[in-house]
């Protein structure tokens, strides 16, 4: 993107009087006040208000009181600077010329100011302009920019959903939720590029913006590999440019500016500390974590169930079917078409009893329609979105000239939830949100207004999903009291973790597709959200077998699992490409269900920690530096490496094995890590590696779906460490359905697996006071990389047979060594 002309823009540059706070420092800044509080010891927010006045709610993005805890300090004053010292950093706030800093007490660098004249002003030069005064703040018109120091070789990551490789370095990007498909939108964002340019193309692996917005990134320096965070709260349209080598510029184009810094070092104490500030994915189901089936098309109830009757016949899990919008009276939301659903209530009840769940489209479009019963309620009630002249505000979308929801405002959430409660009564399980960016076709959202005309368009726009699916969550809360609840939504910002999953949009049918996917998951994991997927099999244009197939072995294994195509496209089921493709498919469908106490675990984490269900190799290993670039390849949960085929006829690939030992999942060969490997990928599978140490709780076969199944074996998969250590892993056995765990209605079963020489022991703790479906009489512990005939279990000799021990065990802890 051409870069933002700043020329004109005032530059804060001379601090007036500091005084001290409660929370930090408070400053005179050219008629506005700079405000430096703590958070924590290592995170720091800075502030500087609009016409004098703090906006104390900028985005519904934060969840806590970030100031709730007083932070211990030092204040150090002198005629250049103020200075904060915590336990874990130092803010400095230049006096004259003003800049922001933050240093860890060991000197290095958290953010510092681009004060001096950069490499970045000398490139964005043009013929005749005058060289760009030194200045570490600007604003104009409620716009502002704020510039920082880097090195070239640094990596930066995060930003939500981005396209292109996961390391931003290099790149810029504009952070406005899009549709990406939408021809009008790419006019918008396209337009600089020359004919051709990736940029240009909305289908391209290079386009931007996305349809999810997140303020949030990590720049990593690269000498010591050391990691800082930045949060702008910010609802605005928003430019981050690291194009420069030796500075960044972060732009938002109204609004106040408020950021918070992360010291660090380490990515993973960065993300529990920004999702403790925007929120945790909440405790998933059980179901939404199987296989989801779902295209676009004109289904009639019939074909519903039988579609749903094939998957049991050709023994496919499966535990979801979706309708998109051809379910519905005319695009009405909230309707259904009574001609091909004459009883909806029948089928969703003949669905359920056969292990499957039914989830249904609803964007926010309210179709402008007199006399539909939605419209006028929102009419009555004026929880629509107005124009500045007081009308309502009318896009053009599926159902034709269409009304907003007006979110922003608590009755407008509050009547949503309303409908969506009255929805799934009928036997819905779940809610797909979509066209939230919000989509409004043809017709500018500009104009759209919100809470009553009193707010700008740009204030909210990249907030609105956000809002739709709080609303949304809060409904199903209110119908299906103590379930937890299932949102799929694709647009969002900072904090939709809270509520709502997300898939990454409009895909094509293409192998760039099937890898952009990989970093555009990273970008979403480290930005707070875990719940992420791709539409498998691409969902414009024309699918094949191979990379169909190529795409579930690769999908089985990421967050969210579903199969999802648009109308007038090929077929993309299972069978779609005959009896080998499907056979290998339902293999890795089955995978995912064997492996689903593990995947459970790693979102349990998330929701308590914030780490990633699938991450980038640098999540883990960030002070590798080999693993900074690799984003063809992935960490599912802590414990499984993940290396897709990527392109149509791959016979073999490579694949980089960060630390540790790596234990090839198909042949049982342990590698030693920090190399790269070259690995064959026959047609039946794809690279997939158990870390060393590690121990996978799996079910012993896959059932038809997740409904009712209560296995009386768990198998518990050991990864003989091949060095002295201690790992660390879990399983969690619940009730999948209900939020009882959280009051201990759970059996958790903590695994340290420990190696000192030849003696390898496993110690089982658990914790929780059970639930009522607990059906387990029994583990049986399957040893890879060894060969043992016996060992002891509580002290008592037990056979090994063809690898694997059996452990009578019905909730309670255990020893094992061998």
């Amino acid at each position: 993107m051409t870069a933002l002309m700043t020329d004109h823009y005032l530059r804060f540059e001379t601090v007036g009087e500091v005084r001290e706070t409660a929370g930090g420092v408070v400053a005179d800044l050219h008629g506005e006040q700079l405000r430096v509080d703590l958070v924590r010891p290592d995170i720091v927010r800075f502030a500087i208000s609009r016409g004098g006045v703090f906006d104390e709610s900028p985005t519904f993005a934060v969840c806590v009181d970030p100031l709730a805890e007083p932070v211990e300090r030092d204040v150090e004053w002198d005629s250049e600077a103020v200075r904060l010292r915590t336990s874990a950093l130092v803010v400095t706030v230049g006096l004259h010329p003003f800049r922001l800093d933050v240093h860890r007490l060991d000197g290095s660098a958290v953010i510092e100011s681009a004060f001096a004249e950069s490499a970045f002003a000398e490139s964005r030069l043009t013929a005749g302009r005058a060289t760009e005064a030194s200045w570490a703040y600007g604003t104009l018109n409620d716009a502002f920019t704020v510039r920082r120091r880097c090195r070239r070789e640094d990596a930066v990551f995060g930003l939500g959903e981005k396209a292109g490789r996961h390391n931003r370095k290099g790149r810029d990007f504009t952070l406005w939720n899009n549709d990406v498909l939408d021809t009008s939108s790419a006019k918008v964002f396209g337009a600089e590029y020359p004919e051709g340019h990736p940029r240009a193309d909305m289908t391209s692996v290079e386009y931007d913006p996305y349809y999810i917005s997140v303020p949030f990134f990590y720049h990593q320096a690269a000498v010591t590999g050391a990691m800082s965070a930045s949060f702008v709260d910010n609802g605005y349209r928003g430019h981050y440019d690291f194009t420069a080598d030796d500075e960044y510029r972060i732009h938002f184009a109204g609004g106040q500016y408020v950021e918070y810094v992360f010291a660090g070092p380490d990515m993973p104490t960065i993300l529990e500390q920004y999702t403790w500030l925007t929120g945790r994915t909440a405790p998933p189901p059980l179901w939404s974590l199987g296989y989801h089936q779902c295209r676009w098309f004109a289904y009639t109830q019939d074909a519903v169930e039988s579609l749903a009757s094939r998957h049991r016949l050709d023994e496919i899990p499966c535990d979801a079917m979706w309708l998109d919008i051809e379910y519905m009276d005319g695009y009405r939301v909230f309707t259904w078409d009574n001609a091909l659903f004459p009883d909806p209530a029948a089928m969703l009840k003949r669905l359920r009893d056969n292990g499957f769940r039914v989830i249904t489209i609803i964007d926010p479009g309210v179709k402008y329609d007199p006399g539909y019963a939605v419209f006028d309620q929102a009419v009555e009630r004026d929880v629509l979105c107005r124009t500045e002249g007081g009308g309502l505000y009318i896009g053009q979308v599926w159902p034709g000239n269409t009304a907003f929801p007006d979110f922003v405002t608590a009755e407008a959430r509050a009547w949503w939830g309303e409908l969506n409660a009255a929805h799934v009564k009928s036997g819905l399980a779940g809610i797909w949100n979509d066209m939230n960016e919000p989509a409004t076709g043809s017709i500018p959202a500009d104009r759209m207004r919100f809470g009553r005309g009193e707010y700008s368009h740009e204030r909210y726009h990249n907030q609105y999903a956000l809002l739709m699916a709080m609303g949304t969550t809060e409904g199903l809360l209110d119908a299906m009291p103590g379930l937890r609840t299932f949102v799929l939504s694709r647009a969002g910002s900072a904090g939709i973790q809270r509520y709502a999953a997300n898939w990454m949009g409009d895909n094509m049918s293409r192998w760039d597709h099937l890898w952009v996917s990989m970093p555009m998951a990273a970008g979403l994991g480290l930005s707070g959200q875990s719940f992420v997927g791709a539409d498998i099999g691409g969902f414009a244009g024309h699918s094949n077998g191979e990379l169909f197939l190529r795409w579930m072995q690769y999908g089985a294994l990421t967050p969210f699992c579903r199969n999802h195509s648009e109308i007038g496209n090929v077929d993309q089921y299972a069978w779609s490409w005959g009896a080998v493709i499907e056979d290998l498919v339902r293999e890795a469908v089955k995978l995912r269900y064997r492996l689903l106490p593990y995947i459970y675990a790693s979102f349990l984490r998330a929701t308590e920690t914030g780490a990633p269900v699938q991450r980038p190799l640098v999540f883990d290993h960030q002070y590798d530096a080999t693993t900074v670039d690799i984003d063809d390849e992935y960490l599912l949960g802590p414990d499984l490496l993940v290396a897709p085929v990527i392109s149509a006829g791959q016979t073999s690939r490579q694949v980089y094995l960060p630390a540790g030992a790596w234990y090839d999942w198909y042949s049982g060969e342990a590698l030693g890590g920090n190399r790269f490997v070259q690995v064959d990928t026959p047609v039946d599978r794809i690279p997939l590696y158990a870390r060393g140490g590690a121990v996978i709780p799996m079910w012993p076969m896959a059932p038809a779906s997740t409904a009712d199944y209560r296995p009386s074996v768990i198998e518990l998969h050991v990864f003989v460490p091949t060095t002295d250590g201690s790992w660390t892993s879990f399983l969690q056995e619940d009730d999948g359905l209900t939020f009882a765990a959280l009051s201990g209605a759970r059996y958790r079963t903590t695994f340290q697996l420990s190696r000192t020489g030849a003696q390898v022991r496993l110690v089982a703790s658990v914790e929780g006071d059970g639930y009522p479906e607990f059906a387990r009489t029994e583990f049986r512990v399957v040893l890879h990389g060894v060969t043992v005939l016996e060992v002891t279990v509580n002290g008592v000799s037990a056979p090994v047979d063809n690898g694997s021990a059996t452990v009578g065990n019905a909730g309670t802890g255990f020893t094992l060594e061998f």
